[in-house]
């Protein structure tokens, strides 16, 4: 698993750096079409995937983006490449090789449930160090992942699947599966994480664009006020679920 957390680091890594110099929002993120990578490592290396991909992002960002974001982006694409595979695994007992209208729908809702718990934890966690407000970034990030990986992700999958299949290379390979004793808990987890990562784009962009207005959240706050208590406590709650579905699925 190591190994294999490695190669996905280093290839996330690699493929990052060179769109440094083309920014969406300089010093915080660019065009990325190695947004796909973690979707389609997770659900091939599973675990290995998730740290990869927070340790592709962290070696990406000493090229021009390092800074205090940084440790949101690591837990975001951490959980960006963790959510795939657990997700899968309770929506479907086939392999994800994309076949079909049924297997490309349910890879469309975790590729958005993904990029969503993304772009809400270091959305969140970027506005309230006061240096991008979440509309601006949490919305980006989440387009930006899933737009990429819903395009180029199922040819991929189509291509890379069977043969890290022949090579023996697949997560369920390697490690033996023991989510079977807390199914039911998984199945708690997918939901904590869906109202989360779903409901976090919501309200999250409610509160920051000043449209939801009520209460502790909605006096003496400004619209779109970076650092403003007004995300950072109305968010809260979701981003407790996101971390207790981490901990059950």
């Amino acid at each position: 698993m190591v190994v294999l957390t490695a190669v996905t680091a280093s290839v996330y890594a690699a493929v990052l750096i060179p769109f440094k110099p083309i920014p969406i929002i300089p010093g915080f993120t660019e065009i990325r079409p190695a947004n796909v990578l973690p979707i389609i490592c997770s659900l091939m290396f599973g675990p290995a995937a998730a740290w990869g991909s927070a340790f592709g992002n962290l070696i990406g960002d000493f090229f021009g983006t390092l800074g205090l974001g940084s440790i949101f982006g690591f837990l975001g694409n951490f959980l960006y490449g963790f959510i795939p595979y657990k997700v899968w695994g309770i929506l479907s007992k086939e392999e994800p090789t994309i076949k079909g209208s049924k297997q490309f729908l349910k890879y469309l809702f975790l590729v958005f449930l993904a990029s969503s718990v993304c772009g809400v934890v270091i959305g969140w966690g970027v506005d309230l160090l006061g240096l991008v407000p979440f509309s601006a970034l949490a919305n980006i990030i989440t387009i930006n992942n899933f737009l990429v990986a819903s395009i180029l992700g199922p040819f991929l999958l189509i291509i890379l699947y069977p043969r890290v299949k022949k090579w023996g290379l697949l997560y369920s390979h390697i490690v033996e599966e023991r989510e079977l004793r807390k199914k039911n808990l998984r199945g708690v987890g997918l939901i904590l994480i869906s109202v989360g990562g779903l409901g976090g784009i919501v309200v999250g962009n409610l509160i920051s664009l000043g449209i939801y207005r009520w209460g502790l959240l909605g006096a003496g706050f400004v619209k779109g006020a970076v650092g403003s208590p007004a995300v950072a406590l109305g968010m809260a709650p979701l981003i407790l679920m996101i971390l207790i579905a981490f901990v059950v699925l």
